[in-house]
């Protein structure tokens, strides 16, 4: 008889003949006392349907031809001292960062020994900084052939868009909001909005002397952009007239797909390429506040400790991590990705559910003006004793 917590719970029972009895097997939650599954069977393998964290508990019994029955397994899954795989299969910088911490707080309450795999660009950034669990690169776990086993318990993260049933998460991520989606799935608490360590080049010497802002502006889908053509030119000039320096620091100076292509900001300095995380880590750690879109830089603005100023007309504040600098514009449409009505489509890099082909089309950031982005950034540098601007618009 073999049974672990590998991608749910299972076990696997011998043939036995049928004059000798039969197998009987139940899988329960024991927190809730909920039965998941009851069977009786002459052998073969039993799997829970549920692939996320539940408190399972295994109990095998061998029913005789008298009607006697004679307990073989009682098992509680405990996770202590035990070898345990948390998976992130995606190698976004966002998701990576969102859900950390949630491997972390996993890691704590339940004093398992934690490996959690990541995408290689990615572990750099994270690794030495987070000593609590074994981080390691997706490149790494593919050539070890024996990593992915050998686990007492595995979980995998990810956004299921398309599951229904709720087998692979307790609840549809677009309720929950993105970053809190991997605590639910690893049943821990997810009102808890603090990034993980991450590991800054030169991280006690600024990049530069002088005040700076640094900014994002690109994105993996138009959906995501400021889509204000003016909105950006706006904001720099509002930057540069307080005295900032402007740092644009994605990785492309230009990106799009078939006929649309979206450019570097006009006034702003290109600091792109394919550089470390860590060096762009290096420029959000020491700048006086960023502002960008739903996307990873942001969640690296976030873990460098960087007031950030997030432009976001797609999702639902909910989505990402709290910021008093959220900007939204509740006079229109917005957060079609939070609404399972809809599935997000990602080879359609024009998505736009409910108004794609009309001049309504991507109006959730399109109306998000200047004027508003800068009245954040008024509030956020009034907060925070900033310089504000040496003259008036």
């Amino acid at each position: 008889m073999r049974f672990d917590f590998n991608d749910g719970a299972w076990v696997m029972l011998p043939d036995i003949m049928q004059e000798l009895g039969q197998w009987h097997v139940r899988l329960s939650d024991y927190e809730t006392g909920n039965i998941l599954f009851d069977a009786h069977l002459q052998g073969g393998m039993v799997a829970s349907t549920k692939k996320f964290f539940v408190p399972f508990l295994i109990e095998v019994w061998l029913k005789k031809p008298d009607g006697t029955k004679q307990t073989v397994l009682h098992h509680k899954l405990q996770l202590e001292g035990m070898p345990v795989l948390v998976e992130l299969p995606v190698g976004t910088l966002g998701d990576t960062i969102a859900w950390l911490p949630a491997v972390l707080r996993f890691a704590q309450n339940s004093k398992a020994k934690v490996s959690c795999s990541v995408a290689d660009v990615i572990l750099p950034l994270v690794k030495d900084a987070n000593p609590e669990i074994t981080l390691v690169g997706h490149e790494e776990a593919k050539k070890n052939e024996g990593f992915t086993t050998g686990f007492y318990a595995s979980y995998k993260l990810g956004l299921f868009f398309s599951d229904t049933e709720f087998t692979h998460q307790p609840t549809d991520f677009r309720h929950v909001g993105l970053h809190r989606t991997a605590a639910y799935i690893l049943g821990v608490d997810p009102w808890n909005d603090s990034p993980p360590n991450i590991m800054i080049q030169e991280e006690d010497t600024p990049p530069i002397q002088e005040r700076y802002v640094v900014i994002a502006t690109q994105a993996s889908t138009q959906c995501k952009y400021w889509n204000n053509p003016a909105g950006w030119k706006e904001v720099i000039e509002f930057l540069k007239s307080s005295g900032y320096r402007v740092i644009c620091i994605d990785q492309k100076t230009f990106h799009g797909a078939g006929y649309v292509y979206n450019h570097i900001p006009h006034g702003a300095e290109d600091e792109t390429g394919s550089r470390p995380l860590s060096e762009r880590a290096r420029w959000l750690k020491h700048s006086s506040f960023f502002i960008g879109l739903s996307s990873g830089l942001a969640w690296l603005a976030h873990a460098a400790g960087t007031p950030v100023v997030m432009i976001s007309g797609f999702t639902h504040p909910d989505n990402e991590f709290a910021t008093p600098y959220r900007v939204i514009n509740w006079h229109t449409c917005n957060s079609c990705w939070n609404d399972p009505a809809f599935q997000f489509d990602h080879q359609d890099y024009l998505w736009c559910p409910r108004h794609k082909g009309t001049d309504r089309q991507f109006e959730c950031t399109r109306l998000i003006t200047g004027a508003q982005v800068i009245h954040t950034c008024r509030r956020l540098i009034k907060d925070m004793g900033l310089p504000a601007e040496s003259k008036p618009d």
